[in-house]
């Protein structure tokens, strides 16, 4: 089997739009996609290696110093499979891709390498 780095995504000027609805609308919506996200997980439990977690706040060193920034990124996993397009396959239907038309996921392999 070979392991795949799983990273989801959901542009910034998207979560920005989000964060203005009305709290209330945000958390029913939110515990509805977490819902959503927990079945879609059970029913691929056994792919993941590693479930991941979110990802918060980042910075970004340079050859000219540190620097808060924004990016698109959410979530981690990593998950096992076949091959590539098995794995990508598994993704085409994940609720965060099918609630929110901007997010995207990216499947990336992790190759072997000895050190």
């Amino acid at each position: 089997m070979k392991k795949f780095f799983i990273l989801f995504g959901i542009p910034v000027a998207d979560i920005d739009e989000w964060m203005k609805k009305p709290e209330a609308e945000r958390k029913g919506m939110e515990q509805d996609l977490m819902q959503q996200w927990n079945a879609w997980m059970t029913a691929h439990e056994a792919m993941f290696v590693n479930k991941g977690g979110p990802l918060g706040k980042n910075k970004r060193a340079t050859g000219k110093g540190v620097a808060d920034v924004r990016n698109d990124l959410n979530w981690y996993a990593i998950v096992q499979g076949a091959s590539h397009d098995e794995v990508a396959n598994m993704f085409a239907d994940h609720p965060q891709v099918i609630a929110i038309p901007s997010a995207y996921i990216q499947i990336m392999e992790m190759p072997e390498r000895g050190m």
